[in-house]
């Protein structure tokens, strides 16, 4: 157990804003290791172009093949060889990984961010990443596939719920409050 770091888990579905709560985390001098790296990283050793369909393919394979933890657990060396002694973990997806995160690390919290699906989709539509939704339909399916591995349940059992319903700057003030207090809980 590693009780030396603290290390907030983020959760969120895809375009609720979790890129905007982790741009404000590192401000504040927080080190980030990203869970999707992981999956597009195994995308990528498998050849497969990282469309919205492959990596969500490998993720439900990885899964299944190397138990709900596996990624979780690939992370947890990236997150101890961190130099800064706050570390956000940026996309968590299931209550199994906030298990292993919890079981790790002490002073571990969980965050979600949310966001209403059609402002959801406005955002991945704009974003361009090469894994984001070309179309309504597609961004559906990669919802139902996140919802499938457990994020739901991880949004709703994370002891800091963000709405991502304002404007940028509003929405940093939030996060950067939050992230304030969760200090003054583990840093006394």
């Amino acid at each position: 157990m590693n009780v030396d770091k603290l290390v907030i888990g983020l959760a969120g579905m895809p375009g609720s804003g979790k890129s905007l709560v982790v741009e404000t985390a590192r401000e504040l001098g927080y080190a980030v290791v990203a869970m999707g790296d992981v999956v597009r990283q195994e995308t990528a050793k498998c050849g497969l172009e990282p469309t919205p369909q492959n990596v969500g393919k490998v993720m439900l394979k990885l899964r299944a093949e190397g138990g709900n933890y596996f990624i979780a657990q690939k992370c947890i060396p990236k997150i101890e060889e961190q130099k800064s002694p706050k570390v956000f973990i940026d996309g968590v997806r299931s209550l199994f990984e906030v298990d292993i995160f919890k079981e790790h690390f002490t002073k571990f919290t969980l965050v979600a961010v949310h966001a209403p699906p059609e402002v959801r989709f406005t955002r991945l539509s704009r974003r361009g990443r090469s894994d984001d939704p070309p179309n309504w339909a597609v961004f559906h399916e990669r919802d139902m596939r996140e919802l499938g591995v457990g994020l739901g349940n991880t949004i709703a059992m994370a002891e800091k719920i963000l709405i991502n319903d304002n404007s940028v700057e509003h929405f940093k003030i939030q996060v950067k409050d939050n992230l304030e207090r969760i200090e003054r809980k583990w840093l006394k």
